[in-house]
């Protein structure tokens, strides 16, 4: 299980997360919301081992991440940062292949398995039939599905993205949450995706996590997050709750 134990967080003087305590369990599509600035990165990559805690502590099975060796760490953890690489001269399959590396020694030759796993993670995100193309020529729904493609060949058990969606028309955001949320179903995976579509998250995360000010606003499922009190708590203005025609789950409007 990958936890959170009375985490905080500051840098330069300032406090980015404070006191936070939650659990990430496997099996789980978790939304990461709240304003900007309220540290939904800075918690993701506390989670990812990116950024050491202040105080307290960030454990997988028991172990403090921030002492586990990177390529060691990234055989369990897989983290797409907002700002991703500078990819573009890579081809697809190349791309994807470099999420093996926590598999490899030293300067060793990917391997058969590498090769296996790496087509699998092109089958599931449908990047197959573009493998020999570089990343420049891609639009922004394939690349995207390339670099999830590439989290997929690391095999973790949890994956961290930072807002995968925010470059994205509405039609890709679509297709690729719903690739996240076939992912998580079929292969067991714990996900936390931030995300600043409110309604997106209602209808295909299992629980939301919302940060304020750095700090812990709610945790809870989808039920008993969309209500208008909670929402109110955190984004400080009043949403209307509707009813969707085609499943009944709520959707929140100005």
């Amino acid at each position: 299980m990958l936890s959170i134990n009375q985490l905080s967080l500051s840098r330069q003087g300032n406090t980015l997360l404070d006191n936070l305590s939650l659990q990430i369990e496997t099996g789980k599509l978790y939304a990461l919301i709240g304003h900007n600035g309220s540290g939904k990165s800075t918690l993701i990559k506390a989670l990812s081992g990116e950024m050491e805690p202040s105080k307290g502590s960030v454990m997988l099975d028991d172990q403090p991440i921030h002492k586990l060796p990177a390529k060691v760490l990234a055989r369990d953890v897989a983290y797409l940062p907002q700002r991703l690489p500078d990819a573009a001269a890579f081809t697809v399959e190349e791309l994807v292949m470099l999420g093996r590396y926590p598999h490899q020694k030293w300067l060793q030759k990917p391997s058969e398995q590498d090769h296996r796993e790496v087509e699998r993670a092109m089958a599931l995100t449908q990047t197959q039939r573009f493998s020999d193309r570089t990343v420049a020529t891609l639009s922004g729904g394939e690349r995207a599905r390339v670099w999830l493609a590439m989290c997929l060949a690391q095999q973790t058990r949890y994956l961290l993205l930072d807002e995968p969606l925010a470059a994205l028309d509405v039609v890709y955001q679509v297709e690729v949450i719903k690739l996240i949320r076939q992912l998580v179903d079929e292969y067991d995976l714990g996900v936390v995706i931030i995300l600043h579509d409110i309604n997106l998250a209602a209808q295909f995360c299992d629980e939301f996590i919302a940060l304020k000010q750095g700090k812990l606003c709610h945790i809870g499922d989808v039920e008993s997050t969309m209500c208008h009190e909670i929402l109110q708590q955190i984004f400080g203005i009043h949403l209307h709750l509707l009813t969707h025609p085609s499943d009944g789950h709520k959707v929140a409007v100005v």
